[in-house]
């Protein structure tokens, strides 16, 4: 792989490809800035699809209630695109621009437009080691301060080719979880899954992944909500965020000009075999 800088140049019609030891990662700028293929020494760990692979969520992170949100006294109206919820936000959906690439990093960016109700530009690192990938995500709000969540939304393969994955985490809490698939705002005891639930961790997210054999693979943040989606067959979801579903109401984190929203996730892994 050639090794080159750039500075705000196009995004790579084929996506932009990182390696680092026995890893390699490709980067979809155009379709959302998605992680599109992680191959640890030489195996396929994301599920292959348009839709696959790990986006990430921004400007909010799982459903927001009927698409809408207040911001003070202003009441916005999201596309309702999973009735009857406005789900995992805008960037999924947006072509990313390319800032600049090397062997092993790539940074990535957007403007905030139509139709999130606010401008401000959101910006992705995707750092690759030999044993790790770090994604760190941004929002700045560019004029009004607005509330903003962000995450990932990774869709680990369950199966390898050998055993199925095991799922390993400790929560503190679980987001009990209504008809309506929001959360109620109360905090339970976690439950056993299958799970389309949010979880909380105080102390940031820490969640293994095992392939018996195989490999194992940690999902880590800083951020104190994970949700763990793992009701397909293909697939096991792992996804950080910076606050629950629905946070935008229940739990706003306001974005100012001074102060941006900021999170990362780091998955490291080692080989079983």
């Amino acid at each position: 792989m050639s090794t080159h800088n750039t500075t705000e140049t196009a995004p790579e019609a084929h996506g932009v490809r990182l390696a680092a030891g026995g890893a390699e990662l490709t980067v979809l700028p155009e379709n959302g800035c998605r992680v599109g293929s992680l191959r640890i020494e030489g195996t396929e760990v994301l599920r292959q699809g348009a839709k696959y692979g790990s986006f990430p969520m921004v400007p909010w992170c799982g459903r927001t209630e009927l698409g809408r949100f207040r911001n003070g006294d202003e009441r916005h109206q999201l596309p309702v695109n999973s009735p009857p919820h406005a789900i995992h936000g805008t960037g999924r959906d947006t072509a990313w621009r390319t800032v600049r690439t090397d062997e092993s990093t790539a940074a990535f960016t957007y403007e905030l437009a139509e139709p999130w109700p606010y401008p401000g530009r959101v910006t992705q690192l995707v750092e690759l080691a030999a044993n790790a990938v770090t994604l760190t995500m941004s929002v700045e709000a560019a004029g009004d301060s607005f509330p903003a969540q962000a995450g990932w939304h990774p869709w680990f393969l369950r199966n390898l080719g050998g055993e199925d994955a095991r799922i390993d985490f400790a929560a503190d809490w679980q987001e009990e979880r209504g008809d309506d698939h929001l959360p109620t705002g109360r905090r339970i005891d976690p439950l056993p899954g299958p799970w389309d639930d949010c979880f909380g961790m105080a102390d940031g997210v820490d969640v293994t992944l095992t392939w018996p054999g195989q490999l194992e693979l940690k999902v880590t943040s800083r951020a104190e909500w994970v949700v763990v989606y793992d009701e397909q067959q293909e697939a096991i979801c792992v996804e950080p965020q910076s606050g629950p579903p629905n946070g935008l109401n229940s739990l706003p984190r306001l974005v100012t000009p001074i102060d941006p929203l900021e999170i990362s996730t780091t998955w490291s892994w080692r080989t079983l075999s």
